[in-house]
């Protein structure tokens, strides 16, 4: 009985080997981030509300961006922010938009609140040094993705310039972000 839990485990442990260098080769990643690969390609960063921290809200009342918007990065890339005052190669931005219901309650009336509709996802890397030159989702510093809940494997965004930077255009000198809704950014 005991030969057989050792061959198991053996053989177990054998598989989980040569499994390894599947798993890496796969991936692919680039040096800059766990969610971006070798050509530039960035992926939805699964689990972000439980691994990162987040910023601050947006709440937009009215048009196709209407909605809650809940921005999160990492917790080392708040602490790098705080000491330089810029966010760090590799840093990540998600942008989660919900839909939104307002209603009278205690609180007083036409109150918003956030729904479990999801409509979309933006994500930016930081790369100050412009590793992906001839990808056309980076520039200006940074790698720009958006993800929509049908399809969380494809980036929607194929062209940063066309599909994301004109709503970034006021906050060219912020490095491209709304940092004001960030206070957390300031405190020391």
């Amino acid at each position: 009985m005991r030969a057989k839990i050792i061959i198991k485990k053996l053989l177990q442990l054998s598989l989980a080997t040569l499994a390894l260098p599947i798993a890496i080769s796969t991936h692919a990643q680039s040096d800059l981030s766990q969610y971006v690969n070798k050509k530039g390609n960035i992926s939805f960063p699964q689990g972000f509300r439980s691994s990162m921290i987040h910023l601050g809200s947006w709440y937009v009342p009215e048009g196709g961006a209407s909605g809650f918007h809940d921005v999160y990065t990492e917790k080392k890339s708040v602490e790098y922010y705080k000491k330089h005052g810029k966010f760090p190669d590799g840093a990540t931005i998600v942008k989660e938009l919900r839909a939104s219901l307002s209603g009278d309650f205690t609180t007083g009336k036409n109150v918003s609140h956030a729904t479990g509709q999801l409509k979309q996802w933006f994500v930016m890397i930081k790369d100050s040094k412009n590793r992906f030159d001839n990808n056309p989702i980076w520039g200006d510093g940074w790698g720009w993705a958006l993800f929509k809940p049908d399809s969380l494997s494809k980036n929607a965004a194929s062209d940063y310039k066309k599909d994301c930077q004109g709503c970034h255009l006021p906050a060219k000198d912020t490095d491209w972000l709304y940092t004001q809704a960030y206070p957390m950014l300031e405190e020391k």
